[in-house]
């Protein structure tokens, strides 16, 4: 899993670029130390099996590393008052 972290990496910035990236990251353990090598990405998509497409075409499932599951989710409450790109670090107030 590691030697496709790199290119896994650049993979997310490339989607978060495209607007295609909501949001990604690992899921720790409850010690809040430990990672298992789960993760959460979420994109937007025109269906689920658009969203299995571009989960598809990261490296860390082409090379059999990771497999993935894809849900559908309803984004039903919350506002967002802030733009901030996670890989830069930049973010705008609206």
């Amino acid at each position: 899993m590691q030697e496709n972290l790199e290119e896994h990496l650049k993979f997310q910035v490339s989607l978060e670029k495209k607007g295609i990236m909501f949001g990604a990251g690992p899921f720790w353990e409850d010690n809040e130390i430990d990672w298992n090598g789960e993760g959460m990405v979420i994109i937007r998509a025109n269906s689920i099996d658009h969203a299995k497409e571009i989960a598809s075409t990261d490296p860390m499932h082409k090379s059999g590393a990771r497999n993935f599951t894809v849900r559908p989710w309803l984004l039903n409450e919350g506002s967002i008052q802030v733009s901030l790109n996670y890989s830069t670090g930049k973010f705008k107030l609206k």
